[in-house]
């Protein structure tokens, strides 16, 4: 689950295909300036070494004898000093008729010392020039490159060939490509670091507004504002601006609900008053009068209850869902309070509740929460014996009250039937039994619930659970 949302993260997903192109563009690069620089390294060191080798030519010469020697020293003071590196050599070829045999290492320079090169035969023309690589004085592996040459007009007359070549030593060559690799790559490696960081303070930076947007909604659901504000980048500003108006679409539906709710409901109590009116006129007639007045009037009265009951769900139901709303649960509770005091004045009943914290609150309307809190205190002050405790607290963004009476209580089989409308658990106390299944209808379309359980008072404990 966690990675399928690492997967849809755009946060993630930004920085993974930047963090990979950064990657892979300075592999991409350290591998081609490290080609390039061996390449010219290379190159040079070949060029040095033929440099070397045409000095070589152009200072050979024959003796009267025939014998190879040089007619200036080459410039290069470390081909003179033993095993330094650089070296070159002359060998003499064997005649195509067989007089004269081949001498290797005929001539060659002092740091050769008492060392020979010896390189492979091959077919060379006269002038070309070739590379090889052979095993030089004290392990040194070096880089070859020869030519052939062949005097016809020797000063005794015979035409002779010799090998010319140049050496070096490889390590020459490899020390500077393996320094440069190293500095590169470590130059390449805080270069991608410090891209890879600035991506991500871009990411971040970038998607600020978004978190900035979130904090926005959370104000709306939380009730603390009525539509999105702040200041947003232009590109967001279109979505901002059809929210917003989504918003305002939304809280004129429920205004409008609430008016036809209030007109159906004015519109009903009109003719039920009348009726009810009518009854009581004519109690004092004959008694099948009398009769038929109180049943009109007991028919009116549930009719008024049931009307009172749909008509508040349906004003519950356009507003539950709406963003904005948020009621403080302080004041609504003093509220209560201080009218079933009033109410209950007689019986000198313990009324105690709170403190609550400010953050305490209900994300809905004042009066849904007035009834629902309501219901359940009148409740809970009709069985009370003496007191009436009510307490709050927000656990993982849900609001837990719980009305707690010293009442008898009520039997655990008997705490699910009187949620239902109608059902009362003694027809001695006065009431309607639409009290329970009110506060239960109206929690469940907040996405909220009603709960019943033993109190520590000894009575019953009512646990009104809601959005908060």
């Amino acid at each position: 689950m966690n990675l399928l949302r690492l997967r849809r993260s755009l946060r993630v997903r930004l920085l993974a295909g930047t963090l990979f192109w950064i990657a892979a563009s300075i592999v991409v690069a350290g591998w081609g300036l490290g080609t390039l620089f061996r390449q010219h390294v290379e190159a040079q060191f070949h060029a040095e070494l033929t440099s070397q080798l045409d000095q070589l030519t152009a200072q050979f010469t024959l003796d009267d004898q025939g014998r190879p020697q040089l007619t200036l020293a080459l410039s290069d003071p470390r081909l003179t000093r033993p095993y330094s590196g650089y070296y070159w050599q002359i060998d003499q070829l064997a005649d195509s008729a067989g007089a004269r045999p081949a001498a290797r290492g005929q001539l060659r320079s002092r740091s050769l010392w008492d060392h020979v090169l010896a390189l492979p035969a091959d077919a060379l023309n006269d002038g070309a020039t070739h590379r090889h690589r052979v095993m030089g004085p004290q392990g040194q592996m070096l880089g070859v490159v020869e030519r052939s040459l062949r005097i016809d007009d020797s000063p005794d007359g015979q035409a002779w060939s010799f090998r010319l070549m140049a050496a070096a030593n490889e390590d020459f060559m490899l020390e500077p490509v393996a320094r440069f690799g190293g500095m590169m790559w470590l130059a390449l490696g805080v270069l991608a670091a410090g891209l890879m960081l600035a991506a991500v303070v871009q990411v971040l930076v970038g998607l600020a507004p978004l978190r900035s947007l979130r904090a926005a909604l959370a104000k709306v659901r939380h009730g603390e504002a009525q539509q999105l504000d702040g200041a947003f980048p232009m590109e967001i500003m279109p979505l901002i601006d059809d929210f917003n108006k989504v918003l305002a679409q939304n809280a004129e539906v429920v205004a409008r609900a609430r008016t036809h709710a209030g007109n159906l409901a004015h519109g009903l109590k009109t003719p039920l008053t009348v009726l009810a009116n009518a009854a009581d006129a004519a109690r004092d007639k004959s008694p099948a009068t009398a009769a038929l007045a109180q049943l009109v009037s007991d028919q009116v009265a549930i009719a008024r209850q049931q009307v009172d009951y749909h008509l508040r769900r349906a004003q519950v139901a356009a507003t539950s869902r709406m963003p904005g709303a948020w009621t403080a649960l302080q004041p609504v509770v003093e509220g209560l309070l201080r009218a079933m005091r009033r109410i209950h004045a007689e019986r000198q009943l313990t009324l105690t509740a709170g403190p609550f914290a400010s953050a305490l609150g209900f994300r809905g309307e004042a009066q849904d929460l007035q009834e629902m809190l309501g219901n359940l205190v009148d409740n809970a002050c009709k069985w009370a014996a003496h007191r009436v405790d009510i307490q709050a607290a927000l656990s993982a963004d849900r609001l837990r009250i719980t009305v707690d009476d010293d009442g008898p209580g009520l039997p655990a089989d008997q705490r699910d039937r009187v949620m239902h409308r109608g059902v009362r658990a003694d027809e001695q106390v006065p009431g309607s039994g639409l009290g329970l299944a009110i506060v239960g209808d109206l929690a469940r379309l907040y996405g909220g619930q009603v709960t019943l359980a033993d109190s520590p008072l000894g009575g019953l404990r009512a646990v009104l659970e809601l959005p908060g």
